[in-house]
């Protein structure tokens, strides 16, 4: 029975009260948005988590919590794992490929993780295909590095169950996945694919791309996006080199994403699109592009935020 139940008094709250708890709060904000994002894919979705987590952390009785940090850290997990279950619903209606909204990382002042696993775009997407409660063993443990004991205790497993998940989670995600390059290396590899197709030169692009290559357009349906993948490196190349992309004076911007080298093109009247690919020693066997306004918006509310934060 709670307090109110009971007509007992609630615990007084002071503004001293609050400012810790605003304090305590903004130390560990960094670690939950990273946990949250990885789930979920979404900067927006993060976000949202990350506010209704401060609600709770606000509301608490604050003063039986032994661990601020695992109450936090355990919320937030939860709070992203039922989000990610209902958004399994909307993304079934999503008109061609999903991708995850792109977050900057110049400075990586949002994510804060010590590490950087589950954070590229590719793996990112890959991760969208375990189940959420997976989704959530796999990032704590192999981002945050939290141990088998405090996953279980976060997910309500045990820890044996735990140690299983994160192994068939590591498996799935990793299993015959080409090493990826450096981001020097990525960055040349990119330069070279946007030289090459904003001059047409379709013969310099296949010769980028690994014959396997694979194009995903995130546009929800926007004209002229392609709504399904395009596979093969001749048909990878003879997309990349459309006019929708490079027509009309477009200007291109490097930026910083998800830990990774990307692109930013825009031009007068039209709206800007991210383009980023994956890439190992082979060549290019990714192109990635996001059209969709509202995760463009994201990315530079992201990039916002990032320059704030630099001062």
């Amino acid at each position: 029975m709670t307090s109110g139940d009971s007509g007992a008094a609630r615990p007084t709250r002071t503004n001293g009260d609050l400012d810790d708890a605003v304090s305590v709060f903004l130390r560990h904000r960094r670690r939950l948005f990273g946990i949250a994002y990885r789930v979920l894919g979404s900067v927006t979705e993060a976000e949202d988590v990350v506010q209704e987590a401060w609600l709770r952390w606000q509301m608490t009785d604050r003063s039986v919590v032994d661990s601020p940090a695992a109450f936090l850290s355990t919320t937030a997990t939860r709070l992203a794992i039922n989000v990610a279950q209902s958004a399994r619903v909307r993304r079934e209606a999503y008109i061609g490929p999903w991708l995850p909204e792109p977050v900057d990382t110049s400075a990586d002042p949002e994510l804060g993780a010590e590490r950087a696993e589950a954070l590229e775009l590719a793996l990112l997407l890959v991760l969208q295909k375990l189940n959420p409660t997976e989704r959530a063993a796999y990032v704590l443990r192999e981002a945050f590095d939290y141990g088998y004991p405090e996953i279980a205790a976060m997910l309500q497993l045990s820890p044996a169950n735990v140690r299983k998940i994160v192994s068939r989670a590591r498996r799935h995600l990793l299993d015959g996945a080409p090493e990826s390059v450096d981001a020097a290396e990525h960055r040349r590899l990119l330069d070279a694919f946007v030289a090459a197709a904003r001059t047409g030169d379709v013969a310099s692009l296949e010769a980028l791309l690994t014959p396997d290559a694979l194009s995903l357009s995130d546009g929800n349906g926007i004209r002229g996006c392609a709504r399904i993948p395009v596979l093969g490196a001749a048909r990878v190349a003879m997309l990349s080199v459309h006019r929708q992309f490079w027509g009309g004076g477009v200007e291109t911007e490097p930026v910083t994403a998800n830990g990774r080298p990307g692109v930013l093109l825009g031009r007068e009247g039209h709206p800007p699109v991210f383009l980023t690919v994956t890439a190992s020693k082979e060549g290019i066997h990714q192109v990635l592009w996001v059209f969709t306004p509202s995760k463009i918006t994201a990315f530079l509310d992201s990039r916002s935020r990032t320059a704030t934060a630099l001062g």
